[in-house]
């Protein structure tokens, strides 16, 4: 017999077992991760009624490929535009909760006596709610419309992208194990540095490239170059010191900015859904219930914490950021859990070898109790708002209420604020990329020229003036580019007020680009040579070829924006959808103190108002709402008027206040109740069949014929034969005739049924007779 590996052996066992109680998890409606978690229990070592797993090193390494996986997925599905749009309120909510809950986690731990690792990966597990048992627990209480919902999927955005730096600073600290505010800063600024400087270059490159391959990438070789661009990132990651989940979320993200992210996405779900499943089955293989009873009492610390906790600050930061009070409370209450992060970040510590083991009972614990509360914090939070603001807030309802509108009209957009945005992305973004070049020339070029030119001086012309070429547009576009705005031309077309700070302005950036250029230059050669040649040299040199520097710069920036909207350009020339969202957050933005939004909804295919002109159904005058668009396919109907119709799957624009949109929602869902018969396709038969003289249909007409009410539907006429003429789908008004031959499609036994009622005239007939 041939000898099977012990991998494969495994790998069936997870998967079977897994697939088993993940179907118990879907008809009980509860998370698929706890299902996984509970499957790994079953084949780990503390169960003992199942076969147990074997090769625990390879199921790590299978495990580890889950976690990249897993984050590569959620890069997909990321998007730093979405960051960017999901606005200032949801990045306030995120950073309050996130620090006020991290901290409180890291105390939490060291009162109950854990060690100071202990403590700060507890923190690092507390950081980031459940995007998937929220998502469950809106949709079942028919909540995804509301307007706080709105702003929990904006903190849940990014709460993605801090938890993932969170993962490299608790990385980072415990292989160092440098606790250091300078050490962690350092950090900070690298990890971001690295962020930009791939992001920037991934948007640069690798759109331009699939753009050229594409008609050469069917759907195998996508997945595999996929798949490889993600390993590559992961291995480009680590070398440069950050972990392989952060390179894998990185390259994700890049690829969310392309045309293809979709495609991706589809393609690689099968490979991200195998191996989280073995990752999620390898953290559940860790569960030891001994250990869970053991640390019954700080489960139930941290649970209380994670509900408590959650709720206060998530509600806090909501409460900073302009929200409501009823808004508010219902964020903070939604929020009130901890998902499949924290076994991420569990795992991340067990694989450094730095936490204790009963970390992750306590994770698994956690979890599995705040799953089952979340619909019910969900579904009580405005009953709970209600009881605030009558009798612990009642003082301080109506301040809070006007701090929110204040902080709403601080929310324009005045043309400075605008301005000042221009600027800090010019500096910011080639600031980046010059310091990139930077370290290329420094750690790349200057090792292989040192020592192959014999003068100094000659070697420091060389460095500088191939290095000074390649960063001029950079440079240039640093010292002398213009703000694309037109804030900026209106500005500076007011000579009364604000000429003089834009004139100081241009002359601070000014001194920024020359102090910039100073440090390229001293970076590559010596202090004092920097000194002569920033200002006598380059300086000029920059203005003296200003104009080609300039068309240089603009074709890369071109295609850097060109790239970067590909996706979001392609998707609008397709629906218009682009447009449209930005138009509804325009929208919205300007109705927050109204406490109104708009919501698109889809018309039910077997809607009861299909077809209804929208005065006849006087939703306006009924619920209070207004239809501001009907988007159909790729046609759009802007502010419809009242003989206009709803149609099966028309997207509808909805504008009204969280309680209009909830009495609507009943009317908007009605669909018609539609009886299916259990007709087997073997059944169906068309036969013919000769109308005698006592048949119980002659003289009646097909629509009075009693024959459809008689067959429960199941049989219909498709033809008549009279005298010779065949009338096809003859019409209701039809008259049945003696020695008609009629053509039935239907149920057999029910046309034999109409065949045989005329036999039993018949007989009746003939017994009446003698």
């Amino acid at each position: 017999m041939a000898h099977l590996p012990e991998l494969i052996q495994d790998l069936a066992l997870i998967l079977l077992v897994g697939a088993f109680v993940t179907i118990i998890f879907k008809r009980i409606k509860q998370p698929l991760v706890l299902g996984y978690i509970i499957a790994g229990f079953f084949v780990g070592p503390h169960f003992h009624l199942v076969p147990t797993i074997v090769d625990t090193e390879n199921i790590e390494t299978f495990a580890e490929l889950g976690v990249i996986f897993l984050l590569f997925s959620l890069g997909l599905e990321f998007s730093f535009k979405k960051l960017l749009r999901v606005g200032g309120y949801a990045s306030i909510t995120a950073v309050v909760e996130i620090v006020f809950i991290s901290l409180l986690g890291y105390f939490t731990g060291h009162l109950l006596g854990w060690s100071q690792m202990d403590s700060l990966f507890l923190a690092g597990m507390l950081a980031s709610s459940s995007t998937t048992i929220i998502l469950r627990a809106f949709d079942e209480l028919g909540v995804k419309t509301m307007q706080f919902a709105r702003v929990v999927f904006g903190v849940l955005v990014v709460e993605d992208i801090i938890v993932i730096l969170l993962m490299v600073l608790l990385s980072t600290v415990a292989v160092t194990e440098q606790f250091e505010g300078g050490e962690i800063l350092f950090t900070v600024f690298k990890l971001a540095f690295f962020l930009a400087l791939w992001f920037l270059l991934g948007i640069y490159l690798l759109p331009s490239f699939l753009k050229k391959a594409r008609k050469w990438m069917d759907e195998e070789t996508l997945l595999i170059f996929s798949i490889g661009l993600c390993l590559g990132m992961v291995i480009l990651a680590t070398q440069v010191g950050f972990s392989a989940e952060l390179g894998a979320f990185v390259m994700g993200s890049i690829l969310a900015e392309t045309t293809l992210a979709e495609k991706v996405e589809h393609l690689t779900k099968p490979v991200k859904e195998l191996f989280g499943t073995v990752f999620f089955v390898s953290v559940g293989m860790m569960i030891d219930p001994g250990a869970m009873l053991q640390y019954g009492f700080p489960i139930a610390i941290v649970t209380m914490l994670t509900i408590g906790g959650k709720f206060l600050f998530s509600g806090l930061g909501a409460l900073l950021s302009g929200q409501p009070l009823k808004q508010a409370v219902q964020v903070g209450m939604s929020m009130a859990q901890i998902g499949e992060f924290a076994f991420i970040v569990a795992a991340l510590g067990m694989s450094l070898g730095v936490i204790s083991e009963f970390l992750f009972p306590i994770a698994v614990g956690v979890s599995a109790i705040t799953t089952f509360t979340t619909p019910y914090m969900i579904k009580y939070s405005e009953p709970f708002y209600k009881w605030l603001a009558r009798v612990p807030l009642a003082r301080w309802k109506d301040r809070i209420e006007q701090y929110a509108t204040g902080t709403e009209k601080l929310r324009a957009n005045p043309a400075w604020k605008v301005l000042f945005k221009e600027y800090i992305r010019i500096i910011v973004i080639n600031s980046i990329v010059l310091v990139a070049i930077l370290l290329l020339f420094r750690y790349a070029v200057l090792p292989l020229i040192d020592g192959r030119i014999a003068n100094t001086y000659v070697q420091y012309a060389v460095i500088v003036g191939t290095a000074t070429l390649v960063a001029a547009p950079f440079l240039w576009a640093i010292v002398f580019q213009k703000p694309r705005c037109y804030a900026y031309q209106e500005m500076w077309m007011d000579t009364t007020t604000n000429k003089s700070p834009l004139i100081a302005i241009e002359i601070v950036r000014v001194i920024i680009g020359v102090l910039l250029i100073g440090l390229f230059v001293d970076q590559l050669t010596s202090t004092s040579i920097a000194l002569w040649i920033t200002l006598p040299v380059i300086l000029p040199v920059i203005l003296l070829f200003s104009r080609r520097i300039q068309r240089l710069y603009q074709r890369i920036e071109e295609r850097f924006i060109s790239n970067l909207n590909e996706r979001e350009n392609s998707l609008a020339r397709a629906t218009n959808r682009g447009r449209l969202d930005q138009k509804n957050e325009e929208v919205q933005s300007g109705l927050q103190a109204w406490n109104a939004h708009i919501v698109e909804m889809e018309v039910p295919p077997l809607a009861t108002y299909a077809g209804t002109c929208l005065k006849d159904l006087r939703w306006k005058d009924t619920y209070g709402i207004q239809v501001v668009y009907i988007r159909r396919g790729e046609n759009m109907i802007h502010l419809p008027g009242g003989d206009h119709r709803l149609l099966p799957h028309d997207q509808v624009g909805i504008l009204g206040t969280d309680e209009q949109m909830q009495l609507l929602k009943t009317s908007f869902e009605s669909e018609e109740d539609v009886q299916y018969n259990d007709m087997e396709i073997e059944d169906i038969a068309l036969e013919q069949v000769l109308l005698q003289m006592q048949h119980p249909l002659v003289g009646k007409s097909i629509a009075h014929s009693g024959l459809r009410e008689d067959t429960s539907g199941q049989v219909q006429v498709v033809g008549v034969e009279r005298d010779g003429v065949r009338m096809l789908n003859p019409e209701a008004s039809l008259v049945f005739e003696a020695g008609d031959i009629v053509w039935f499609v239907g149920n057999r036994k029910s046309i034999r049924d109409v065949r045989n009622s005329g036999a039993m005239e018949r007989a009746t007939t003939g017994a009446k007779v003698a």
